[in-house]
C-alpha cells in the first residue's frame, strides 16, 4: 500500500487540494488494472474541519493526532492563498504554520518525500529543509526566499524541481505537474500514464510562466514593483508612461530594463497579472465570466477567454474549483 498525505492548512488553495484529491482518487480507482497495490490518501490539517480559499470546507485529520513516527507516506503540501511577500511572511509566523513546519521537518529529516507547491515552499524553509538544495517557488516569492535561505539555489524558471526527497513546484497551478511527477516517480509507469489519459493531463503547466521567471532572484525587484502597480490598479492599469513616472524613470528606460531582466515586455507582465487575478476570481462561483472580465479591465468575456487560451492553454471553466 502506498499512502499519500495532503497537508492543507487554512487558506490553502481549494483548487490545489481538490486537484490532488481528484488525481489520487483516480489513481486509486485505476491502480488494480495497472498492477499497482492499494492507494490510500489522507488529508491532514491544523483542525478536523479546515476552511480553504473562498470558504470551501473539508474534513481532515488533525495534524496533532496523526502518527508521524511511523508515517512513510508521500506528503503533498498545498499552496496558501497569499497576495504579497508581506502576507506570505506573516502567514508563516502563525501558530498552525509553525506546527506544520515542525511536522514537515520531522518527515523530511527521516527521508520522507515532501512536495510543496507555490507559497507552501516557504514552509520548507521554515522547516530548515532547503539549506544546500535547489528549489522553485512562485515568481514573486523568489527573491524573498533567496534572502531567507542564501544557501538554497532558488530557480523560479523551473516548474518543478526535485532535490532528493524534497520536491517543489513554482506556481499555484503547477500542483498538477507536481502530482503527475509524484505519480511517475512513486508508482508504476502504467498508472501515471493511465491517470494522465483519464484526466486529460499532460504535465503542461496551466498557469502561464511569469515574465519574471527568466530573471535571477536578485533582479526581481523592478518586475515585482511593476506587477504590484498593475495589481493595485486593476481594473484600470496604468500606461507605460504613467508606470515609468511612478518609478522615477522614462518609459523607454522602463521598457529596456524589463526587456533585459525578463526577456519580455511590460504588457506581458500586465497579462500575467491579469491571469493570476483571473484564477483567484474564478474560484468564486458567485462571479460570472463577464464580471471577472470586468474586474480585470476587459471590455467583454471574449477578451478574457482569448487571454486565457493564449497564456494558460485553458478555458475559464478549468480554473473553477471542483470541490464543493
Amino acid at each position: 500500500m502506498v499512502d499519500v498525505t495532503i497537508l492543507a492548512l487554512p487558506g490553502a488553495f481549494a483548487s490545489g487540494v481538490a486537484a490532488a484529491l481528484d488525481i489520487m482518487a483516480t489513481a486509486a480507482r485505476l491502480a488494480p488494472s495497472c498492477g499497482c497495490g492499494p492507494i490510500r490518501c489522507n488529508v491532514v490539517s491544523s483542525h478536523p474541519m479546515v476552511t480553504l480559499s473562498n470558504g470551501v470546507k473539508i474534513e481532515a485529520t488533525a495534524l496533532a493526532q496523526s502518527d508521524q513516527t511511523s508515517d512513510h507516506s508521500i506528503w503533498f503540501v498545498a499552496g496558501l492563498e497569499t497576495d504579497s511577500v508581506e502576507s506570505a511572511a506573516a502567514r508563516m509566523s502563525e501558530p498552525d504554520a509553525v506546527t506544520a513546519a515542525e511536522a514537515i521537518h520531522l518527515h523530511g529529516a527521516r527521508g520522507g518525500t515532501v512536495a510543496c507547491a507555490c507559497s507552501a515552499v516557504l514552509l520548507l524553509e521554515r522547516a530548515g529543509l532547503l539549506r544546500g538544495r535547489r528549489a522553485t517557488t512562485t515568481w514573486w516569492l523568489g527573491e524573498y526566499l533567496q534572502r531567507l535561505q542564501p544557501d538554497c539555489v532558488v530557480d523560479v524558471e523551473q516548474t518543478v524541481i526535485v532535490d532528493g526527497n524534497i520536491v517543489t513546484a513554482g506556481a499555484a497551478f503547477a500542483h498538477l505537474d507536481l502530482m503527475l511527477h509524484l505519480l511517475r516517480t512513486h508508482f508504476p509507469p502504467a498508472l501515471a500514464k493511465a491517470v494522465a489519459k483519464a484526466m486529460i493531463l499532460d504535465g503542461r503547466q496551466l498557469e502561464a510562466p511569469r515574465p519574471a521567471v527568466r530573471a535571477s532572484a536578485g533582479r526581481l525587484d523592478l518586475v515585482s514593483k511593476v506587477a504590484a502597480s498593475f495589481e493595485a490598479a486593476l481594473p484600470d492599469p496604468p500606461t507605460i508612461t504613467q508606470l515609468a513616472a511612478e518609478l522615477g524613470m522614462s518609459g523607454r528606460t522602463l521598457s529596456r530594463r524589463i526587456k533585459r531582466e525578463t526577456g519580455g515586455n511590460v504588457s506581458a507582465i500586465l497579462q500575467s497579472v491579469r491571469l493570476h487575478r483571473a484564477r483567484q476570481l474564478l474560484q468564486d462561483r458567485g462571479l460570472s465570466i463577464e464580471q471577472v472580465a470586468a474586474e480585470l479591465g476587459y471590455a467583454d468575456a471574449t477578451s478574457l477567454r482569448r487571454m486565457m487560451r493564449k497564456l494558460a492553454h485553458a478555458t475559464p471553466g478549468q480554473f473553477r474549483p471542483r470541490l464543493a
